[in-house]
């Protein structure tokens, strides 16, 4: 049994004081002690993107970081984004174009989006380059692509 080391994190804008595992991910931090179900875990090995989440306004992939390495930081998870009642702009051009089948690795490229649009990808070779960490085993990615262009354009 390891010792319990304290964490102190902001996770949606509200600031939570944990003593946690020194070995416990991230992922598991926000899925199991904050119970924010929404970040999902597909792979365990880091490879299919639906565990991601910004840290410090950056996307990370949840499962490939310690939480204490997150003391002190803010996360941000798709819950932050909007609700059924007010979806976010992105989570709308998802809705309206078709850009979900399942909904598994939907939270982790809605928040790829975000970090798309933050870094001025427009074109659809570069976007379908920038989503090469999220794995959809459902679509063929082209409304995946299509919801991400409408995301872009509608907030020009």
């Amino acid at each position: 049994m390891h010792n319990k080391i304290k964490l102190e994190i902001k996770v949606n804008n509200k600031v939570h004081i944990l003593n946690i595992e020194p070995r416990l991910l991230l992922v598991d931090l926000i899925r199991k002690e904050l119970n924010l179900t929404g970040t999902h875990i597909g792979c365990d090995t880091s490879q299919c993107g639906s565990c991601i989440v910004f840290l410090d306004k950056k996307c990370i992939k949840s499962c490939s970081i310690l939480a204490i390495k997150c003391n002190g930081k803010s996360v941000q998870t798709i819950e932050s984004l909007g609700d059924e009642a007010n979806l976010h702009k992105v989570q709308k051009a998802f809705k309206d174009n078709h850009g979900l089948q399942c909904g598994f690795c939907t939270p982790g490229i809605i928040m790829t989006a975000l970090e798309i649009k933050k870094n001025n990808i427009y074109k659809e070779n570069e976007i379908r380059q920038f989503l090469d960490g999220n794995l959809c085993r459902c679509t063929g990615y082209h409304n995946i692509v299509k919801s991400i262009s409408s995301y872009i354009k509608e907030i020009e």
